[in-house]
């Protein structure tokens, strides 16, 4: 693996950098700091029975990443593969090396990061397609070794090379939306292929949250894209009634090489005079982060999907947003809001399907979800105070309420044990000496008195002589069982 340096190097000189991001070995990126003002919740996709049963259809294709590269920059991503994980994983760990290793050096200007965003995603999937060229000289030689065969015949005399056909073009077909967003230097710029979605929240000049969709649904109902498709001389009419080509759904994505190496092969694709289905982004930005900005929502589409289908509800981001807003008051991190959010929408989702009588049931499953929540100025009352992502009233360039953030982890002082300062735990419940205090009280010596007995032992910094005289009243007034160890006097 090369190192960070021969990477910006290497991408510098415009070479093209091979790595072999489909082993399951450490990352580049797994060394990239994790933002602590942002939180993810997710959950497998589930299909439904009656008698309540349920299981997954396929491993979870998910993928999503939330990195601090530095004090100014900060960078996420979330990822919906489609036909295994193959693309998911290439583009989570290729994306932040195709923005992060000095692509942004020198760029000011939003026109300019908003091509080293567009640069990224084509560079990204050109490289994907760089990775299978073997599994597409493999795909060919197996054809050609079954070249002539009816399908029962190949399968009684080369059940094995068929498998292997089946295996290999399922990882060419593989593919992947992906919604990534970058603050830089206090501004947000976003960029999309596919279904996910991306919701910015605001405080508008009313005081109420104002929600944003900031990505686009690449998606064969969206008119705009209705609109490419037709001037690269497609039938609407033809694609309105298919709404799929191949495996997939959306008009954008990175990867799946059948369509997009293959798309004559497809009935209402085949008349394009280029590419249809493409992996040029939508981008925004950059917008202004400041005192206004509440937090921003990257999700795949398997969270919104299943609340339309469970609602009915054209309006579900709304919907999502408002349940955002409730955990932000009732959980202690940003982890658990976002999988708070998830496991509601699973409930409203499972509860449907329990309700509807009809044959076949609507809700009967449902895909994979993720959501990513970022963190601006939305407050969570009930964080602890050691704890990471509760950050509140935080706008980027102000490292020292980051630092501060960070601190009730890493660097836990001789304050919290000097009886002065309250100890805050998971009950948001504190531990103090003082005598004010209501309730049992622990009674800490002060963590600095580190002194040795004539033993050579540390000495006890707990006293427990308000527990063992109760313990002895107890056996006086005869409440302590008599096989117990009567302790010493």
């Amino acid at each position: 693996m090369p190192t960070k340096a021969e990477l910006i190097n290497l991408s510098r000189s415009g070479k093209a950098v091979h790595l072999n991001f489909q082993e399951p070995c450490h990352s580049w990126t797994d060394d990239l700091p994790v933002c602590p003002l942002s939180g993810v919740g997710f959950s497998i996709n589930q299909k439904y029975r009656a008698d309540g049963l349920r299981w997954e259809e396929h491993a979870f294709e998910d993928r999503s990443f939330h990195f601090r590269y530095d004090e100014n920059t900060y960078f996420y991503g979330v990822f919906d593969g489609h036909v295994g994980t193959k693309a998911a994983d290439f583009a989570m760990q290729r994306m932040p090396a195709e923005i992060l290793l000095g692509q942004l050096k020198g760029k000011e200007k939003d026109e300019e990061i908003r091509e080293v965003l567009q640069q990224a995603f084509l560079a990204v999937e050109k490289g994907f397609f760089e990775s299978i060229d073997d599994l597409l000289a493999e795909k060919e030689n197996l054809r050609l070794q079954l070249q002539g065969l009816r399908t029962i015949e190949a399968l009684k005399q080369f059940p094995e090379v068929v498998e292997r056909l089946k295996s290999v073009t399922e990882e060419i077909q593989s593919g992947t939306t992906a919604v990534v967003a970058l603050i830089l230097k206090n501004k947000l710029y976003l960029a999309n292929v596919g279904d996910s979605r991306a919701l910015l929240c605001k405080e508008d000049e009313n005081m109420k949250t104002s929600i944003v969709q900031l990505s686009p649904d690449h998606i064969f109902s969206n008119e705009d894209e209705l609109l490419r498709l037709s001037q690269l001389g497609l039938d609407v009419e033809k694609i309105r009634n298919q709404q799929k080509s191949g495996l997939q759904n959306c008009t954008r994505c990175i990867g799946n090489y059948t369509v997009k190496g293959g798309y004559k092969e497809f009935d209402n694709l085949s008349d394009a005079q280029d590419e249809p289905i493409i992996a040029e982004p939508d981008i925004v930005g950059g917008i202004k982060m400041d005192e206004k900005s509440k937090f921003l929502l990257l999700m795949s589409d398997g969270l919104y999907r299943s609340l339309e289908e469970a609602t009915g509800s054209l309006n579900v981001n709304a919907m999502l947003v408002n349940m955002v807003l409730e955990q932000f008051s009732e959980q202690s991190t940003l982890n658990g809001v976002a999988q708070a959010v998830v496991d509601k929408v699973l409930r409203i989702h499972h509860d449907a399907f329990l309700r509807d009588t009809h044959n076949p049931r609507r809700c009967q499953k449902r895909d994979d979800i993720t959501l990513m929540i970022r963190n601006f100025n939305c407050p969570l009352p009930n964080a602890h105070s050691t704890s990471i992502g509760s950050a509140s009233k935080v706008v980027e360039g102000d490292t020292s309420e980051h630092n501060n953030t960070l601190s009730g982890i890493n660097s836990i002082d001789s304050s919290f044990l000097d009886g002065k300062t309250p100890f805050f735990m998971n009950d948001a419940t504190s531990l103090t000496s003082t005598s004010e205090s209501a309730g049992p009280q622990v009674l800490f010596q002060s963590a600095t008195d580190m002194s040795l007995d004539e033993e050579g032992r540390i000495k006890s910094y707990v006293d427990f002589s308000d527990f063992y005289s109760a313990v002895a009243k107890a056996y006086e007034g005869g409440l302590v069982p008599k096989d117990w160890l009567k302790p010493e006097s």
